[in-house]
């Protein structure tokens, strides 16, 4: 055999083993599809052959047949062109006419749903109006074949034929597109809507993002230019007052201190406004932030600034592992307290306690009334509200308010490491009043909501009643071939 022999492709089979190895072929396919379908499906549809079969068998035990093979041929039929409805469409809806022509009336109730079912997979639309068009010459061509030897009752055999036909192939065949349409049509849908809410959402975001970088680049400018000034003036007047006025140089020296203080904390400020998650910011707060020695510089300073009584009560243990923004918190929390205390109650005896426990860091900031009655500065409370924002974020409760002996309490309870999920305020203790709640997403959707996202409006949503309304049309096409099934299993079973 010479090497162009070889490259030759065989010639196609012919005889009966042909339509062997494409039977052999289908099998193989079936079971590879039966593997690949969900097992609920595969139950599914195993249930629904098993009812379609014992639609066309159970009335035949209470209602003999004329022919009785056959009409249990066509039950079993039936029930195979129920499970290739959907592998194979084609094939069932060119498969269902022999049953309108049949002896076993109880599976006409079976073919339009066949019909139906298979149309509505069939692409595009005009193709299955072909099929069926097929389907309906079929039927007359065995109408009429089956009419050669008994011509009298032929042109009944075909007017009823026609009817059937149209009741139970055109109408589901005419419901089946229509549903076939739906289905891309609601796909589509779904998925503008999707778009439409991820967009909103995205416009959302960077409409934050750029107002809080407009904030970000105005604080800059004017509130850092501001305070380099202090700062370049406070070292210049702690120089002349080391020369001049020693005993004013401690002050001196504080007020520059906490300008710089003040610059590094602006600059954090901005870095969490640049930042599109505050949840997303690495804890690189300082490692001397909260602990026992910062704690008690903020003491130290309160009592230089004020003149007040500070006590300091620190009893966390060396072996409590707490987080970098814990510390931060709690560093926030005693000096936002002891600033407090400066602003509205100068001079009263303070105490600091910071307290370690199983759960997470108890903080409270007690002052007592005023030795000397003065007048309060007055303020905002932002700063108590920024607190609360703040340790909520980090999983923690705050609270704070007015003491029944006329003092004031500041308390904040934290866990030991961040967990970056607001909870509901706990109840102040020895009679604050707590600040109220931090703002929390909308009941019933805590976990789909985002800051700053609208709602869609009820006309961009796509909802199960739309999705229903857009196939009532179809249920309504099938409503005379469901009254034609009734009419005639009726009469079928009183005959």
């Amino acid at each position: 055999m010479t090497e162009e022999q070889r490259q030759l492709p065989e010639p196609p089979t012919r005889g009966p083993a042909g339509p062997a190895r494409r039977l052999r072929r289908e099998a193989a396919e079936i079971r590879a599809a039966l593997r690949a379908a969900p097992r609920r499906t595969v139950v599914a549809e195993g249930l629904v052959c098993a009812v379609a079969a014992a639609f066309g068998l159970i009335p035949l035990l209470l209602i003999p047949p004329d022919r009785p093979v056959l009409a249990v041929l066509e039950a079993l039929w039936a029930a195979l062109l129920v499970a290739a409805r959907r592998g194979r469409p084609v094939a069932a809806v060119l498969g269902a006419f022999p049953l309108l022509a049949g002896a076993n009336v109880w599976v006409l109730a079976v073919v339009p749903l066949i019909v139906l079912s298979a149309t509505r997979r069939i692409a595009p639309p005009r193709r299955a109006w072909r099929i069926v068009g097929v389907a309906c010459a079929a039927l007359g061509g065995l109408t009429v074949a089956g009419g050669l030897f008994r011509w009298e009752t032929l042109p009944m055999n075909l007017a009823e034929n026609a009817v059937s036909a149209v009741l139970l192939l055109l109408l589901p065949t005419l419901a089946g597109t229509m549903l076939g349409r739906r289905r891309p049509l609601v796909d589509l849908l779904r998925e503008r809507n999707t778009y439409l809410e991820q967009t909103r959402t995205l416009t959302a975001a960077a409409a934050r993002m750029e107002e809080r970088t407009r904030i970000a680049r105005e604080m800059h400018d004017l509130l850092g230019h501001r305070l380099s000034l202090i700062s370049v003036h406070a070292g210049a007047l702690e120089l002349a007052a080391a020369r001049q006025a020693p005993p004013l140089a401690g002050q001196v020296e504080l007020l520059r201190t906490t300008a710089g203080t003040a610059m590094e904390e602006l600059r954090e400020i901005l870095g969490v406004l640049r930042h599109s998650d505050l949840s997303d910011l690495p804890d690189e707060t300082g490692g001397d932030r909260g602990t026992y020695e910062d704690i008690t510089a903020l003491v130290a300073q309160s009592r230089q600034t004020g003149g007040g009584p500070v006590e300091l009560a620190w009893s966390v243990p060396d072996t409590v592992e707490v987080g970098a923004r814990v510390r931060q918190a709690i560093h926030r929390v005693v000096r936002e307290g002891l600033t407090n205390v400066l602003k509205h109650a100068s001079g009263a005896p303070t105490l600091v306690e910071v307290r370690g426990t199983d759960a997470g860091i108890e903080v409270y900031v007690t002052n007592g009334v005023p030795r000397v009655p003065g007048d309060s500065r007055g303020g905002t409370s932002s700063g108590l509200a920024g607190l609360q924002e703040r340790i909520s974020l980090l999983g923690g409760t705050f609270g704070a308010g007015a003491l029944p002996d006329g003092g004031f309490r500041v308390t904040a309870w934290l866990p030991s490491h961040a967990t970056n999920g607001p909870v509901p305020a706990a109840p102040s203790e020895a009679g604050a009043e707590p600040l109220p709640p931090a703002p929390r997403p909308p009941s019933g959707d805590g976990d789909t909501w985002r800051a700053g996202a609208n709602n869609p409006l009820s006309a961009q949503t796509l909802t199960w009643p739309r999705v229903l309304g857009a196939g009532c049309t179809a249920v309504l096409v099938v409503l005379p071939t469901a009254g034609f099934l009734i009419v005639l299993l009726v009469m079928a079973a009183l005959g």
